[in-house]
């Protein structure tokens, strides 16, 4: 009996023993679980702009390739386009022809023609002299009935052309004088102004025939290939901004309880094994469109997800677009 009864004893201990264990290796293993950290992955990402051109044209030479690091100002591919320069001959033409119009206008008429219209005019007062005299005869004698009312209506109206004349040859004088109005020598100016106008335009095109880095970076890709012809605003090459550095991270609005703007977070690039510090600049829906979680099902409701952008505190050395970015919560 009491053999029976110890063994029935040591049954127990080891059931409960046993029970204890599991207790204390699943309670162990919840507080466990329950402190492992939400890990929320990112992406690290570096401005980038395009170089493109005005001028369609022909590729005539490519001066940096994919990896190689530039600087502004430097010369990145030659575009050859004839166009152009046939252009700037015709724009210089121009200009060569507006100045030599404006020239005369100012100058006013040569010597030869103004001598010509003194000339006229003297002759046209010697004949409104003779015709003068001739009217006054005319005159005294149909006075006396002398001559008949025809002959002195035609002595009056030579009178009268000569007068005409003498205005007409003084107004061509004066004008010979005076050269042109000031209103067709500011359209003169005007029209040189317009022409150089052209040439600086032209010139303008000229410069896009030659394409510069306008930032240092690091050349990411390269589109055309020497020989190929490209067009307006076609992309000739990618420049990747290395200093302007930034990570996105694509997070659930359940999470975002501890995150916002101007907040200091801390988080690791595995790439570099190295952790750093950055400051969140903005946060923003994905849209619709974008992944979301339903959780209606369960009376909630659907969560939507934000992207949220974080600038390093300092240069990140050595860091590549699209390293992933790990954010501990």
């Amino acid at each position: 009996m009491d053999k029976a009864k110890q063994q029935h004893n040591n049954i127990l201990l080891a059931v409960g023993g046993f029970s204890a264990v599991v207790i204390i290796v699943a309670l162990i293993g919840f507080l466990t679980l329950g402190r492992d950290p939400e890990v929320i992955q990112g992406e690290m990402e570096v401005e980038e702009y395009r170089v493109s051109g005005k001028v369609p044209g022909r590729i005539l030479e490519l001066r940096a390739k994919e990896g190689d690091m530039v600087q502004a100002g430097d010369t990145l591919a030659i575009i050859e386009a004839p166009e152009v320069h046939a252009k700037m001959s015709q724009a210089r033409s121009a200009v060569d022809a507006a100045s030599a119009m404006e020239q005369m206008a100012r100058n006013g008429a040569r010597k030869e023609q103004i001598q010509g219209a003194r000339q006229l005019l003297e002759q046209a007062k010697a004949g409104l002299e003779i015709a003068e005299k001739s009217y006054n005869r005319m005159k005294i004698l149909f006075e006396e009935e002398v001559v008949s009312a025809q002959k002195f209506d035609e002595a009056q109206a030579m009178y009268k052309s000569a007068q005409a004349q003498v205005k007409a040859a003084q107004s061509q004088y004066d004008l010979a004088l005076n050269g042109a109005r000031a209103e067709e020598r500011r359209a003169a100016s005007a029209t040189v102004g317009q022409a150089r106008g052209a040439v600086q335009e032209v010139n303008s095109y000229i410069r896009e025939t030659v394409q510069v880095a306008q930032m240092a970076g690091e050349v990411t890709d390269v589109y055309p290939k020497v020989g190929e012809l490209v067009g307006t605003g076609t992309p000739i090459m990618s420049i990747a901004v290395m200093d302007d550095q930034w990570a996105t991270f694509n997070i659930r609005e359940d999470q975002l309880k501890d995150i916002k703007v101007g907040q200091e977070i801390t988080v690791q690039v595995p790439a570099l094994d190295k952790e750093t510090k950055m400051k969140v600049t903005s946060m923003k829906d994905k849209g619709s469109f974008a992944v979301w979680k339903a959780t209606k099902a369960s009376g909630q409701y659907d969560q939507k997800t934000f992207e949220v952008k974080a600038r390093p505190k300092e240069k990140i050395e050595g860091v590549r677009p699209g390293m992933s970015v790990i954010l501990k919560k």
